[in-house]
């Protein structure tokens, strides 16, 4: 088993490419390029997928403030949103009537 190597965007893409050249032999290109044939796998899977962009490191980074990599993925970002508003609206409704109700009972005892 090799130890986990860093890498870089470009360095993920000669790689991939190098794999994809080879008719997806994982264990070749991994044993080649000193990396996991788990990383190979997933590097491949993800340049499949999305192309050249599947290949950032986007650890650590929270996914609104990301550049969606697919449509499908633009579209989660805004239903995500779209959901948080619909909460804060809900909140916001249900504050608004427990403060009527407060105020006609403390109208209602005077």
């Amino acid at each position: 088993m090799t130890t986990s190597k860093k890498t870089s965007k470009e360095e993920r893409l000669t790689i991939v490419k190098d794999c994809l050249e080879n008719g997806y032999d994982y264990t070749e290109t991994a044993r080649k390029h000193n990396v996991s044939y788990q990383q190979v796998y997933t590097w491949v899977k993800k340049y499949a997928e999305f192309g050249e962009a599947g290949l950032e490191d986007r650890r650590g980074k929270r996914k609104a403030e990301q550049e969606p990599r697919s449509e499908l993925e633009k579209m989660k970002i805004q239903m995500a949103k779209l959901e948080h508003e619909l909460y804060r609206t809900k909140v916001e409704r249900d504050l608004l009537k427990k403060l009527k109700e407060l105020e006609r009972r403390d109208a209602f005892h005077k």
